[in-house]
C-alpha cells in the first residue's frame, strides 16, 4: 500500500540508493511511476507492506517501508532490491556503488571515490563543515536529522 511521505511513520524502515548519475526530470517521473506501482503490490507473503519513497536532488532514491504495519521480510526486501536492478539497467545507472562518496558544495551534488574523497579532504578542497551525505541512516527520522550533514557531524570526519 504506497502512502504519501509525509504520512509515513518516522520508525519506518529506510534504503538510499545513490546514483551514479543525475536523473532527467522526465526519468525522475518514470522511476517514480515504477516505485509507486511496486509498492502499491509490494507484501510480505501475501500481506501488503505500507511503504512510500522519495528520489532527491534527481539522484537519491530512497524507499520506505513502515515496519511498526507490517516487518519487512527477506523476500519483500529481495523484491525490492529486484526493482532497484531494473531501475539500474533500464536507466544504464549504478544504484548499488556504497565505496562512493556523496557531498554538496553549494547546490551541486559530487559523488567521489572513498580516495578521492580523502585527497579532496587533505587537500582542503573539502571541509569539516561540507554536506556529505549519510546514506547509512536507518529510519525517517534518522534520514531527516541525519542525511544532509556537515562532515564533522558524521562518520566522514575520520578523513580529517
Amino acid at each position: 500500500m504506497f502512502v504519501d511521505f509525509k504520512e509515513i511513520s518516522k520508525t519506518s524502515r529506510v534504503w538510499i540508493y545513490q546514483s551514479d548519475k543525475y536523473f532527467s526530470d522526465i526519468e525522475v517521473n518514470k522511476i517514480g511511476e515504477k516505485i509507486k506501482d511496486f509498492i502499491q503490490n509490494w507484501n510480505n507473503h501475501g500481506e501488503g507492506l505500507k511503504g512510500s519513497y522519495q528520489i532527491k536532488y534527481n539522484q537519491f532514491i530512497i524507499l520506505v517501508v513502515d515496519e511498526d504495519h507490517k516487518l519487512a521480510s527477506g523476500c519483500s526486501i529481495d523484491s525490492s532490491v529486484q526493482l532497484i536492478k531494473k531501475i539500474e539497467n533500464e536507466f544504464y545507472c549504478d544504484l548499488f556503488d556504497k565505496l562512493k562518496i556523496a557531498f554538496k558544495i553549494e547546490e551541486n551534488i559530487n559523488i567521489v571515490s572513498m580516495l578521492d574523497f580523502q585527497k579532496y579532504a587533505k587537500g582542503n578542497k573539502i571541509t569539516k563543515e561540507t554536506i556529505v551525505f549519510n546514506n547509512l541512516v536507518k529510519t525517517v527520522n534518522e534520514y531527516e536529522s541525519g542525511w544532509e550533514v556537515a562532515v564533522s557531524d558524521s562518520w566522514h570526519a575520520r578523513f580529517f
